[in-house]
This record gives C-alpha cells, structure tokens and sequence, in this order.
C-alpha cells in the first residue's frame, strides 16, 4: 500500500520520510477512509479543546459569565499571543471576575512567528496571557466558578472540572472513560490519550447538528478562524480560504483533526514521529483526498500550498528543497454514502 507520508526533499533526493497515521469517519464512526494505523492509540494534546469547552457551554457557565462568541473561539484555540487573543483572554478573566494568576498555564514563546520575533527585540516578560492555552484556562476557571467548585488545583486529574472534561470527552468520541489515557499537558492540564478514530468521530460529531452546545462552539470558530490560531498559521488560513467547508484544530506532536460538516466527516492524524512542520502538509492532502472523493470544490486549497508544503531554504535564502507530501488513503466501500450519515450521543 501507497501509504500517507511527507518527504523532505534535498536537491532530487528525499533527505527525510515522516509515517502518518489518518483515521476518516462519519458521526457514528464508521471508517470512511484510512492510511498508516487508524486506531493508533496517541495523546489528543490541543485538538481535544473544543470538547474540553463544551462543558462551559453546556453546564451555562458561558451564559452566566456572558462569554462571547469570541471568547468561546478562545476557549478553542491554540492562539500566537496577538494583541486580539490577549484582550480577549482579558476580557474572559474580567467577565469571571478572577486576575491572570487564577490561570495555571505558564507563558511560552508565542507561536505566531511575527509576534516571537516582537517580543525578543523588545525583552517583554511574558506572563500567563500569553499562553496559547489561556483560552482553554479561563473557560475551566468559568466551569468552576459556576458550579461552585474550588478554583485551586482546577487543571488536576481528580478536579471535578477535570472530571467533568473527561466525562465530555469520553462522550463525544465513544470511547469509555476506562479505556482513555491520562497525562498532563504542556500547559499543565490533563490530556487524554486514545484512538486517532475515536478523534476523528467527535470531529465529526462537531462539524453536525446534534447538539446546540457543540453547534455553538463550532460557529464559534468558523466565526473567528483567526481566534483559532493567527495570522499565518494553517488552520486560521485553512477556515479563511474555505469558509464553513472545514473545522481545523492541530495539536502537540504532530496532531491535527478536522471536521468536514457539509459531508458528516472528523479527520484525525498524527505525525508519528511528532514532526510539526509535516501536520499541515498531511491534512490538506488529506482534505484534497476525502474532498475529491466526495465531490468537493478544492480551488481555495491551492492559496494554502505554500503554508503546508513550503520550501525549503538554506542560510543564504538559496532553495535547497521541500516538504511534500506523498501516498494516498485507503477509502472503505460505501464511504460516500456513509459519509452522509451521522451518529446519536
């Protein structure tokens, strides 16, 4: 089998090959469409944000606290610390009534690569704000404070806002709460470890209409692609250049899922050796693949070749290579029709 894989080019050789493993589904999931192991059983790191929200919402902490659509995209995103995430994380600490040492993740350098280079000329301290998590934070801060719980130690496995994640997360990708995986994540929060296909099930589950919490959360995104990410990043650019055609979330270690909700479909990969800069070349050839095989319009992909597949440079600016992507997905019978099809909690 040809299977999914990215190359790194130098000159005419391929220098370096990275695995990746893509499970496809519908809402019930079904497997629509596979390379690589689909059940491979990996951290969801960031990717899991929009289930880990949905707590907030449907619990009515957002409403309670009066959190925006912008705020909910927040609580979704895996932002670069521009000066729109910082007030609107601002703004979400404001509305619960907590300051920015309430939040638990710790600053990192900003994952837009304009705002890193600003703030090394300028010798900022970087404080929780600017956390691409702060988001997340506040909006478990809200579900605390809602229900009454202990704000201390809410990003803690034994929490009952972790608790209550969990439950959600186990929800909304069919796998039992016994058979998930625990670890904490960069950003000091429990992260869950299970299959790539339960992943891909909740996506799709996402990008559908079986629950309004959820449906908020989803138009909350496609609303504010750029609240998702930043400017430049893959999947802020990818829901700008197909507007309402594609969810997209990457996480940690080579992770990223998407919903397709037109066609009831929730990707999910993993770039097995965790290589980051091979995630947006697999799931835009991932998205060209499902998208021709069920009748899509791909023109708006071809803006966003050279975000997934960039050329490669030496220190002189000479290009020396690429990064490509190769191998095709395994389509199950009957994926089309399945495709349409969508699943009950």
């Amino acid at each position: 089998m040809n299977a999914l894989r990215i190359e790194s080019t130098r000159g005419d050789e391929v220098e370096s090959l990275h695995t990746v493993s893509v499970a496809v589904t519908d809402a019930a999931g079904r497997l629509v469409a596979q390379s690589g192991n689909p059940d491979l059983v990996t951290f969801w790191r960031s990717a899991a944000k929009p289930f880990q929200a949905w707590p907030t919402v449907a619990d009515g902490a957002a409403d309670q606290f009066n959190l925006a659509d912008d705020a909910l995209a927040l609580a979704c995103a895996s932002h670069s610390s521009e000066r729109v995430h910082l007030d609107v994380a601002e703004r979400m600490l404001r509305h619960i009534g907590l300051g920015e040492d309430a939040l638990a993740c710790g600053p990192h350098p900003p994952l837009g690569t304009a705002v890193a280079e600003m703030v090394t000329r300028a010798g900022l301290s970087l404080t929780p704000r600017w956390s691409n998590c702060s988001g997340k934070h506040a909006s478990m801060l809200a579900l605390a404070l809602h229900h009454g719980w202990p704000t201390r130690g809410y990003e803690r496995s034994g929490h009952p806002v972790q608790d209550r994640v969990t439950a959600s997360v186990s929800e909304w990708t069919g796998v039992p709460r016994d058979q998930l995986r625990f670890g904490v994540d960069g950003c000091t929060a429990l992260c869950f470890g299970l299959p790539l296909s339960g992943m891909a099930r909740a996506y799709a589950r996402l990008g559908g209409n079986e629950d309004a919490s959820l449906r908020r959360l989803a138009e909350a995104m496609l609303a504010h692609p750029n609240l998702v990410g930043g400017a430049g990043r893959f999947c802020t650019e990818l829901m700008v250049q197909w507007p309402g055609e594609v969810i997209a979330k990457v996480g940690a270690e080579g992770i990223y899922c998407a919903a397709v909700p037109r066609h009831g479909l929730g990707i999910a990969l993993k770039i097995e050796d965790g290589d980051m800069r091979s995630a947006p070349a697999a799931l835009l050839s991932v998205l060209r693949q499902v998208g021709a095989h069920v009748g899509m319009d791909l023109t708006p992909l071809d803006a966003l070749q050279r975000i997934a597949e960039p050329v490669i440079f030496n220190t002189r600016g000479e290009v020396t290579g690429a990064l490509r992507a190769a191998g095709t997905l395994r389509f199950s019978a009957g994926a089309v029709r399945a495709a349409g099809s969508s699943g009950s909690r």
